[in-house]
């Protein structure tokens, strides 16, 4: 008899999960998945073209809040937990519900999910959300065309809407955002790329995307989310730890795996950081992963027009998932707001409407900045319809994208960017030259 599972996920790791352990094995049945954290994305089915020959009704996708439930409606005999930037006691909790209710209770298998590239390919992790992938994965792709490389992304998964549609996409013009009707969450990952002139896969079954990856790059990289493991085989793995939550590469899962497995610890936004906090990563990777090289490295935070900031009452607009599930109080739009000379930073909270009033209600560690959320039209609605019903004079665009492109504002704004910069130039480019030499 087929062993039957459950796999608790948020429509990302879950399904990689199923697709590299268990689809297409008779001695397993996955049941069913549930799903948190990302809203709209329960009440789905994963589709009998994606879920293989021993699933021709595809799987359902329930939410996670029926988890003891289902345990018991299925005859669940093991719960696999598969999503990410969680706390290890937030993964001890969600063990003990499920073992009171009757099943085992295990993590995914962080080896049998890791594909091999046939191309060289760099994975660009984190211990925690908004650590600085993004602005590590432009950098890494800078060095790599210098060295005359064509480099493809392929960007860790955000499938919130027709999964069968989604198995395999490819980015490579801005109108391709539009055509693959992509959230807010998606367009701040995938347009940056684009806009430098690198093509960028995501979606569902990421067999079928490296396959298709392949045939154009030179190089390919991993463009991790959340605090996520890769999804291939790392020929260099690099992990980001942040100083301004020092503890958290311990912490927090699977981040910790991240920490431990890494070629390289990235310790970003030193510009920003107290020594002490340093020296705690450091003490912390010298009994986790001493092997690892260690590269320290600024964030430094740009507004488009400084002057315009400089004494204004502004909104601060920063990424969505950084201040929801990552935890953090400010962004890179909070940073430039206070270089500049603001005034004030307004708090949304009295203004906010519809999905964004929900947002807070359930974070309710956000504080006083406006997170960039705009899961499906109306979210983005509600967005547009906070931002302008705000009183200030200025709106401080954090996130990585024009904004102003997705939501009409009726007040001026500035755009806040950020870029890597290493304290000790070329670090991490040598790194690179080795595992493309070798």
């Amino acid at each position: 008899m087929a062993k039957k599972l459950l796999i608790m996920g948020a429509a990302g790791k879950d399904f990689h999960v199923f697709n590299t352990c268990y689809r297409d094995n008779p001695d397993f049945e996955v049941t069913v998945f549930t799903a948190t954290q990302i809203p709209y994305i329960d009440e789905r089915l994963y589709p009998a073209v994606l879920a293989g020959k021993l699933y021709p009704n595809g799987i359902p996708i329930r939410p996670e809040s029926e988890l003891v439930d289902l345990i018991k409606e299925k005859g669940v005999e093991e719960v696999v937990f598969a999503y990410s930037d969680v706390a290890q006691e937030y993964v001890a909790e969600r063990e003990k519900i499920v073992k009171d209710a009757g099943a085992a209770f295990s993590t995914f298998d962080v080896d049998k999910t890791m594909i091999r590239s046939k191309k060289p390919l760099i994975a660009i992790v984190a211990v925690r959300t908004g650590c600085g992938k993004s602005q590590t994965t432009r950098y890494v792709m800078r060095i790599l065309k210098e060295l005359g490389k064509k480099v493809v992304a392929i960007r860790h998964p955000m499938p919130y809407g027709d999964l069968a549609e989604q198995a395999v996409q490819r980015f490579a013009e801005i109108e391709d955002l539009k055509k693959h009707k992509c959230t807010i969450e998606e367009i701040e990952e995938y347009e940056p790329h684009i806009r430098n002139g690198c093509v960028v896969y995501a979606g569902v079954d990421y067999g079928a995307i490296l396959e298709q990856a392949e045939k154009e790059a030179d190089v390919i990289i991993w463009d991790g989310g959340n605090n996520d493991t890769p999804f291939y085989k790392p020929d260099l793995y690099i992990t980001l730890a942040d100083p301004l939550r020092p503890g958290h590469e311990l912490s927090f899962y699977p981040g910790d795996e991240n920490f431990k497995r890494a070629n390289m610890i990235l310790i970003n936004k030193m510009d920003q950081a107290e020594e002490k906090d340093v020296a705690s990563i450091l003490a912390n990777l010298e009994k986790l992963n001493p092997t690892a090289t260690v590269v320290k490295a600024n964030s430094p935070c740009t507004a488009s027009d400084p002057d315009a900031v400089k004494g204004k009452r502004v909104l601060v607009v920063e990424d969505g998932p950084t201040l929801t599930h990552g935890g953090m109080k400010i962004g890179a739009g909070t940073v430039a707001a206070k270089q500049c000379g603001a005034a004030e930073i307004v708090d949304p909270r009295p203004w906010v409407t519809g999905t964004i009033a929900e947002t807070f209600e359930k974070y309710t560690e956000i504080g006083v900045v406006l997170p960039a959320m705009g899961y499906g039209d109306q979210q983005c609605a509600d967005l547009e319809e906070t931002i302008n019903r705000v009183e200030c004079d200025l709106v401080v665009i954090g996130t990585p994208i024009d904004l102003g492109r997705i939501v009409k504002i009726n007040k001026p704004s500035v755009r806040v960017t950020y870029e890597l910069q290493e304290r000790e130039e070329g670090q991490i480019r040598s790194a690179i030259e080795k595992i493309l030499a070798s």
